[in-house]
């Protein structure tokens, strides 16, 4: 069976798993949500085995699985209405094939460079701010205490943060460097979600904050792992650094 076939089953799966979760009662929700993670991990595994390696069980499947996740958890969220969850559940399948092909680029471009890799790093970064809104959206909807929610938001980052650095060079191992700065950055991401965790802002305003942090963070930490950090980048990621303090300021409590 092709590849592409192969995303297309997947992608059609899970789909129908995710429209079926609605149906899951509210008691079995998180469990169900589970078995929605493993099912969209082993299936993905399936779907790129052709020449998947050991390494990449750790730094390729899990950013399929839990896109399809944090889709999961905020789908709880929307309102009980068949043809908005319907219409969601149609873009959750073309986000999926779209998530399949750029894993599989990353899969088989390592140890050399295809074109191609350019407008994966690019679709990989656009899932990743997806993926980090929804999560946490989820986490901060739940109004748990400080250290749940800072522990949930490591969980869930800390993945999408690790599979972003080790993307850029594509090595076929894990180095403790890409380990060491994936752990600091999502610590300082996990710093922020305490720190909201006390304020009294609005939900959708914490988890644009974090994923924009995120976007400017991976952004630069990209740009110098590949050797292209200049003074026209810096400058520009400054004006948006500083475009997000200004928002923050403005949109403080209290103020």
């Amino acid at each position: 069976m092709r590849r592409r076939e192969k995303f297309v089953i997947v992608s059609v799966l899970l789909s129908l798993g995710l429209l079926a979760t609605q149906y899951i009662p509210l008691d079995l929700r998180y469990l169900g949500t589970a078995a929605f993670f493993i099912l969209s991990y082993f299936s993905s595994v399936w779907a790129l085995s052709d020449d998947l390696q050991a390494h990449e069980w750790l730094t390729i499947m899990p950013f399929p699985a839990l896109y399809a996740t944090s889709v999961a958890l905020f789908y709880f969220l929307l309102p009980e209405m068949f043809w908005s969850r319907l219409a969601i559940v149609a873009v959750f399948g073309v986000g999926m094939y779209a998530l399949f092909l750029t894993s599989n680029i990353f899969s088989v471009a390592k140890g050399r460079t295809i074109q191609l890799l350019y407008a994966a790093h690019a679709v990989a970064l656009f899932f990743i701010m997806i993926t980090s809104l929804l999560f946490s959206n989820v986490i901060f909807s739940l109004r748990l205490p400080f250290y749940f929610n800072a522990a949930l938001l490591f969980a869930s980052h800390f993945p999408l943060v690790f599979m972003s650095f080790w993307s850029i060079e594509l090595k076929q191992k894990i180095e403790k460097e890409i380990v060491l700065y994936s752990l600091i950055f999502t610590l300082i991401l996990t710093e922020m979600a305490t720190l909201f965790s006390f304020l009294p802002m609005q939900i959708w305003n914490q988890a644009l904050f974090i994923m924009s942090f995120l976007y400017v963070g991976l952004s630069v930490l990209q740009s110098f792992f590949k050797g292209r950090l200049f003074k026209n980048t810096i400058n520009e990621y400054n004006l948006v650094a500083i475009l997000m303090l200004v928002l923050f300021v403005l949109m403080f409590p209290g103020k």
